[in-house]
């Protein structure tokens, strides 16, 4: 007979309130990717064609898109946390609170914490129409006038100090960028949050795309003998994630694509100089967005051109199976360890 749960933690379970790393940090923050992606993120790629075709219309959406970022984060991460109607729906005004005065990472905080207490009042009192706003409302926007001017100036000054330290040492700088943000990028967290979190720019921000480019096109080559054109596809043109149950089984697989970020990483910032902005940094080919942020950053060049084709495509692609081959021949990385479930 099994023993009928009782107290807080049934009451957690009963409002599905789950105090993990997962949910918080992996969930979450993935969820928070979509909304940084259908707001701030179009919002640069339609400046970009505005600015670069001269369409009025591109600009005015650039204008609404990114000005519902805020509201986009509250409503992600709500979602994330399995919030009833009421609260998802409060948690807009705590995202644009949270944006407003500490950037992503204040929204993150306010939000998690006021969509949580906002699950535990809901459909707990006669007149939960008024009292579930008002507490997800209020411990929200307390929560970012606390602690988001705080969060804001501690992620401006990593940003800063990141984006300087690779100005003075792109030789190191441009390896460890580019090799940790291509990993987050293929962990179950977002890479894309991290880099708006630090507001990343200039040379930091073309390292980290690298490190993207390198793990999803390195990926897509490697794996093309099990996966074909549809792996070629799912990881070059969306994410490299899908490996990542593959990594678990033998994580020699990643050793490839991550050799490849630390050659990619310094040819950016220190041969061609590469640049790109935090809200395209983190996004690799996904969609194609990284190299859309070195384009709409950058100066229209041929270095710039040329540069952001070997980085973004064909250094990945040339790279990844030589550092491949010699794991191959020892057995490190075996036929079948790269098929993807498509």
């Amino acid at each position: 007979m099994t023993k009928k749960k009782s107290g807080f933690k049934a009451f957690l379970e009963r409002k599905e309130i789950v105090i993990s790393w997962k949910r918080y940090f992996v969930d979450a923050l993935g969820s928070m990717a979509l909304g940084l992606f259908a707001t701030l993120l179009m919002g640069t790629i339609f400046g970009t064609l505005g600015d670069k075709l001269g369409i009025e219309f591109f600009l005015k959406l650039k204008e609404y898109a990114q000005g519902a970022t805020g509201c986009a984060l509250g409503v992600s991460i709500a979602i994330a946390l399995k919030a009833p109607a009421l609260v998802m729906l409060s948690a807009a005004v705590v995202g644009l609170a949270g944006n407003t005065l500490g950037g992503p990472v204040g929204a993150f905080l306010a939000t998690l914490v006021s969509v949580e207490l906002g699950k535990m009042v809901s459909k707990e009192t006669p007149v939960d129409i008024i009292v579930t706003p008002t507490v997800t409302i209020a411990s929200g926007c307390a929560v970012a006038l606390t602690v988001g001017p705080w969060v804001s100036q501690l992620m401006t000054w990593l940003g800063d100090f990141i984006t300087t330290a690779t100005m003075l040492q792109p030789f190191f700088m441009g390896i460890i960028v580019s090799v940790v943000v291509g990993v987050v990028l293929t962990l179950p967290i977002s890479s894309a949050a991290l880099c708006v979190m630090l507001g990343l720019q200039g040379l930091a921000a073309g390292a980290a795309t690298a490190g993207c480019c390198a793990q999803m096109i390195g990926f897509a080559i490697m794996s093309f003998n099990e996966n074909k054109w549809g792996g070629l596809l799912a990881q070059g043109v969306g994410t490299s994630m899908l490996q990542m149950g593959n990594i678990m089984k033998n994580p020699r697989i990643w050793i490839p694509p991550t050799l490849a970020a630390a050659c990619t990483g310094p040819v950016a910032t220190m041969v061609f100089k590469l640049e790109s902005n935090a809200v395209s940094a983190g996004m690799g080919t996904c969609g194609f967005v990284g190299p859309i942020g070195i384009i709409s950053t950058m100066e229209p060049t041929a270095q710039m051109w040329i540069g952001m084709i070997l980085v973004c495509f064909v250094l990945p692609a040339i790279l990844t199976p030589l550092f491949a081959l010699p794991l191959r021949k020892i057995g490190w990385i075996k036929d079948g360890d790269l098929k993807l479930s498509l």
